[in-house]
């Protein structure tokens, strides 16, 4: 009887070996999706997120109660971005790292895989940019008298004074939580269950200031022209000077943040979460 029950047993794979599996495969079809497709659901990305960090800056702004608490609201405000992404079959740079899974199982090649991350990133970073006109455009930035983009620009300045390896650090822990988030979903194929799945996880790395290359690449750019089209006299009346936002440059921001935070999201992603759950399942055989 315990053989038969034993044999059974092990017959059924586990949740990591599960996981796993349908991570490889998510990567290998990622990997090899036709250029335009897979660009074109890469600018929706870039959209989603720069609508998510929209919500942030919406929700955030004039807050004036508990800091924990305001950082949490802003945090499941952000959720929506990548609940988009993931319910709407968008490509995510951050996520997409989990392709090195498919690599590491030797399903796709390593030009395969830096290609995928290459398109997807300048995807992500146009979806990005066709975002920032739009709110240009449609003034946000005068929201609340002004405040909503203090807000923004504050939130894009506080970027760029982390140093290379704190900003690289919590470039690792970003994507840590993103990508456990991904994970978490490959266990289920239900929709609600995973937009539920990634709510606490984006809202965890949010809220504690970890960084996200492609959250990044709107919200920094945001910054850096809106120091060049809110009005000077705005600025002097709510406590600042022409020249309070002068270190939002571009390339104080690709040196001094972007790099750095996207090393480190390919760290946290691609190898601690991906390769590592892959290491486990690997060496529990």
């Amino acid at each position: 009887m315990n053989n038969a029950i034993n044999k059974i047993n092990v017959s059924i794979p586990s949740a990591n070996e599960s996981a796993v599996s349908t991570a490889s495969e998510y990567g290998y079809k990622k990997a090899k999706k036709k250029l335009l497709p897979s660009f074109g659901l890469s600018i929706f990305a870039g959209i989603f997120i720069a609508i998510a960090f929209v919500f942030y800056i919406t929700v955030t702004t004039g807050a004036t109660g508990s800091w924990g608490i305001t950082k949490f609201a802003g945090g499941f405000a952000f959720s929506l971005g990548l609940i988009l992404v993931v319910v709407c079959g968008a490509e995510l740079f951050t996520s997409t790292v989990l392709s090195s899974v498919a690599w590491a199982q030797k399903q796709i090649t390593l030009k395969q895989l830096i290609s995928c991350w290459l398109r997807v990133y300048i995807g992500n970073f146009v979806g990005a940019m066709v975002m920032l006109l739009l709110i240009v455009a449609a003034k946000m930035h005068l929201q609340d008298g002004g405040q909503w983009g203090i807000n923004a620009l504050n939130i894009a300045q506080h970027k760029l004074h982390h140093t290379w390896i704190q900003a690289f650090s919590l470039g690792i822990l970003c994507n840590l939580l993103v990508c456990l988030g991904v994970w978490m979903t490959f266990m289920t194929k239900d929709i609600l269950t995973k937009a539920i799945l990634l709510i606490l996880p984006v809202t965890m790395f949010v809220s504690s200031g970890f960084e996200h290359s492609i959250a990044n690449l709107f919200m920094v750019p945001l910054g850096i022209t809106l120091q060049h089209v809110f009005p000077t006299e705005l600025l002097i009346e709510l406590g600042y000077t022409a020249n309070s936002f002068a270190d939002l440059t571009i390339s104080h921001f690709i040196i001094n943040n972007l790099i750095p935070v996207t090393l480190g999201n390919i760290v946290g992603g691609a190898a601690i979460v991906g390769l590592g759950h892959l290491f486990i399942e690997r060496t529990a055989k």
